[in-house]
């Protein structure tokens, strides 16, 4: 189709051809980023053999100093004049091996089976009671163990950047070059390099507090972590159980039952506060209004109330015996009972989706109107003047524009009410429970908040099923994100309404 038969259809005709379009080239799509994915890995192979390839030829070319530094860290360094640096290259190598004397070691060795299982038994010499021997803390054991890997990744990046830095100190030595003093390198960190300096604590934060807690539950989804303190290894056997049905109400039944209602729950949740809070925002900014400052300092207000306090005023509301049946019954004359929250499945399920609106509109609301007040009146002046009514202005020049600036807010509230645990827990809990399920989870769950029953509010936690639903939640979300913000054309025509 071309552009000027494609500008002859109705808003109604662009919007379906749009729609079959976009699942046309889903495939490609798809197809795309997975190869991304498969370029980048082998380019990260590729990497390490020049890297291994690198690390023998530095070794051949090296004088003596460079290849003592592959034995003793920073000897090339301070061979070359860099005392300083060669001095803290020897003391990254001492305090690791002490680490491993006193701690690590220990860990690694039992990382492979997280403990001992054996059951030992021994006599109490005075009562002469057998005593058998507790389960090992495999959780503490996987925790440290994962902990003393990264040390020793950490440790090799050091390793090498001690090879280089006393290989690229012998090339300079040998054309002549002189060697900056300690004076000038921190003089350099504190101009050329700040940026180092300044992001080297943040970092350090980062790998502590986010990308040790991920690679640790990371790992709990190949594991089958229980109750029980001690635990093993078991592969992909929770992402087996996930995929797999078999008899009844298995977990493979509740995940692809919870995941469903997650994606009907995120699509309806986020396009319905779009939709109204597009619709609020126009009314609000049209011209001829008054007390638009008024009604956009209601919603500000709305919003500094913290959701959930809302939300668990709305669930006291509607209870079975709360304020909205007591109004109902005053109207029809008696009590009409109805459970809102825990009764009929789709009465629930539409239930929370409208008490979302109602917490989530005026922030969609507030975004708009800075929007809207953005759009360049010369448009709607041209527009006026070439006859358009104001569907047509709406339709040609409003909603294109406003889709084109908010498809990555758009794609951020879909992932973050894919997330969404408040509104489900704080309403529900999850409910109405089911036969269908297995125990853990109920009609309205969506699978952040079977995530969390299954390792917080289980008789039995399933802390390795948790991890798995986990990292397919980011894998899903990861996947939409990339694939629809890399499609739109927020990203493809950045200069479209420039």
């Amino acid at each position: 189709m071309t552009y000027v038969e494609y500008k002859q259809l109705s808003p109604f005709q662009q919007f379906v051809y749009n729609f079959k379009k976009f699942f046309k080239n889903l495939p490609k799509a798809v197809g795309r980023f997975f190869k991304l994915i498969g370029l980048a890995i082998v380019h990260f192979f590729v990497g390490i053999g020049k890297g291994i390839k690198n690390y023998g030829v530095t070794f051949v070319k090296g004088d003596w100093a460079t290849k003592l530094s592959y034995i003793i860290f920073g000897a090339g360094s301070a061979h070359k004049g860099k005392y300083y640096k060669g001095a803290l290259y020897f003391l990254v190598e001492v305090a690791y091996v002490l680490f491993l004397i006193f701690f690590g070691a220990e860990q690694l060795y039992w990382f492979p089976t997280l403990g001992d299982k054996t059951v030992h038994v021994s006599i109490d010499p005075k009562t002469r009671r057998r005593i058998f021997s507790e389960p090992p803390d495999s959780m503490r054991l996987l925790l440290f163990g994962t902990l003393t890997i990264l040390v020793t990744i950490v440790v090799f990046v050091v390793y090498i950047s001690n090879i280089k830095d006393a290989y690229r100190l012998q090339q300079q030595k040998e054309k002549g070059e002189r060697i900056t003093t300690f004076k000038e390198d921190i003089q350099e960190y504190m101009d050329g390099k700040y940026h180092i300096t300044l992001l080297s604590f943040p970092i350090l934060m980062i790998c502590v507090f986010n990308i040790l807690p991920l690679i640790f539950m990371i790992l709990i989804a190949f594991t089958n972590a229980g109750a029980s303190p001690g635990f093993d290894w078991c592969g992909f056997q929770n992402f087996g159980n996930v995929f797999s049905i078999v008899d009844g109400a298995t977990k493979a039944k509740t995940f692809a039952g919870v995941a469903g209602w997650t994606f009907i729950w995120a699509i309806a949740a986020t396009f319905s506060n779009y939709i109204l809070g597009l619709i609020v925002a126009l009314m609000i900014n049209k011209k001829g209004i008054k007390g638009k400052s008024i009604f956009r300092t209601l919603f500000v207000i709305t919003i500094a109330v913290p959701q959930f306090v809302s939300l668990m005023l709305m669930s006291q509301l509607l209870a079975e015996d709360g304020a909205m049946n007591l109004l109902l019954g005053y109207i029809t004359g008696s009590n009409p009972g109805i459970k809102f929250l825990g009764g009929e499945v789709w009465i629930a399920r539409l239930t929370v989706i409208i008490v979302n609106c109602w917490v989530g509109i005026p922030y969609t609301i507030l975004s708009m109107s800075g929007i809207l007040m953005n759009i360049p009146e010369d448009l709607y002046e041209s527009a006026r003047i070439d006859g358009a009514s104001p569907y047509k202005t709406f339709t040609k020049i409003t909603l294109p524009y406003m889709i084109f600036v908010t498809t990555p807010q758009l794609i951020t509230q879909f992932v973050g009410n894919i997330n969404n645990f408040n509104v489900i827990y704080l309403l529900t809990g999850g409910g109405p429970t089911t036969q269908d399920y297995v125990s853990t989870a109920g009609k309205t769950d969506i699978l952040v908040t079977w995530l969390f029953n299954l390792s917080m509010n289980a008789t039995t936690p399933d802390y390795g099923l948790a991890s798995t639903i986990g990292i397919l939640v980011f894998v899903i979300c990861a996947t939409l994100s990339l694939i629809v913000y890399n499609n739109s054309k927020s990203m493809k025509d950045e200069e479209a309404f420039s």
